[in-house]
């Protein structure tokens, strides 16, 4: 069997360009990778989107990378990545959900939808906004990176409606495969990543310090990291496709103990926090090597998910 390739899905108003460095490090490990857009998005402005154009798109992607992925969403991108795992399990050899530990509530969406429609009525529909942002919250390779692909900034309200009857959390219940959350310890999407953990049967939280939203931006070398050591864990798990962990013939997983937050609400001593390093230049991922992941030191893994073979 190769090695597991990886489905990548962007957030919302960008595209797939904002996977470059990932696309990059995924390469030079020896991972085939795809990015793709969604509806409405890049290559694909002129679609409405919707959910389940989006579904179809990562499902396509999977089927053409050989029918069973590790699929990676960010932002939107998780939400569908989720909503994916669920509905295509036979397709998912593991799901990462990076920025999305928020419940999509009726009246946070409805906040969303009032900021974006002032901002739509601005006489540059917010684009000159859109690229302060970026300019002032990227380092310069992502921004270029995120940038490359143009920004959807009349999605919103498709994106807002379609997000309405999405439940993340009975989503993850149903989830079979590994399951990373990923969030910047920054992040203000960050409000329920626990009850996301809780909800996933095998599951573990990634919180990179000092990334906020956008972590695979923010954080590329971390990020990069993270997803090589999934990649390994993946590469020794024995589980044939499609059996959750804890069912007859594989080892039970493992609640997360009860030690003290770190973070109140939000991270454990319990849960995996993997630190930025210094080094956040293009060139510095494509020589991250699988053998390069560090381990989770053992003080934060009190309650570890264990597999046959594959010791904590």
């Amino acid at each position: 069997m190769g090695p597991v390739p990886v489905v990548l899905v962007h957030g919302v108003r960008t595209s797939r360009t904002m996977w470059r460095a990932q696309v990059e490090l995924l390469a030079a490990a020896g991972y085939p990778a795809v990015a793709v857009d969604l509806p409405g998005h890049g290559l694909r402005r002129a679609e409405r989107f919707t959910l389940a154009g989006a579904d179809g798109v990562v499902a396509a992607a999977v089927d053409g990378l050989g029918g069973r992925a590790l699929v990676v969403g960010l932002s939107l991108g998780g939400y569908v990545a989720i909503a994916h795992a669920a509905r295509h399990p036979a397709q998912v050899a593991g799901l990462v959900a990076a920025g999305c530990s928020t419940r999509p509530a009726p009246l946070l969406l409805d906040g969303w939808a009032l900021a974006a429609r002032g901002i739509a009525r601005l006489p540059d529909a917010g684009a000159g906004l859109n690229q302060f942002m970026v300019k002032h919250t990227l380092p310069v390779a992502p921004a270029a990176d995120v940038a490359a692909g143009g920004f959807a900034l009349d999605v919103m309200a498709d994106v807002l409606r379609e997000l309405r009857p999405v439940t993340p959390l009975a989503d993850l219940a149903r989830v079979r495969a590994p399951v990373w959350i990923v969030n910047g310890r920054l992040d203000h999407f960050r409000a329920d990543e626990r009850r996301y953990l809780t909800a996933c049967r095998d599951g573990r939280l990634i919180v990179l310090r000092g990334a906020r939203h956008l972590v695979p931006l923010d954080a590329p070398v971390a990020f990069g990291r993270v997803l090589l050591r999934a990649l390994a864990e993946l590469a020794d798990d024995p589980r044939p496709p499609g059996r959750p962990a804890g069912s007859a013939g594989s080892a039970t997983a493992q609640a997360p103990g009860p030690n003290p937050p770190d973070d109140p609400g939000r991270v454990g001593h319990h849960h995996d926090v993997v630190p930025e390093p210094r080094e956040h230049h293009r060139g510095d991922l494509t020589r991250v090597a699988a053998t390069e992941v560090e381990p989770v030191p053992a003080e934060h893994r009190a309650q570890p998910i264990h597999h046959p073979a594959h010791p904590a």
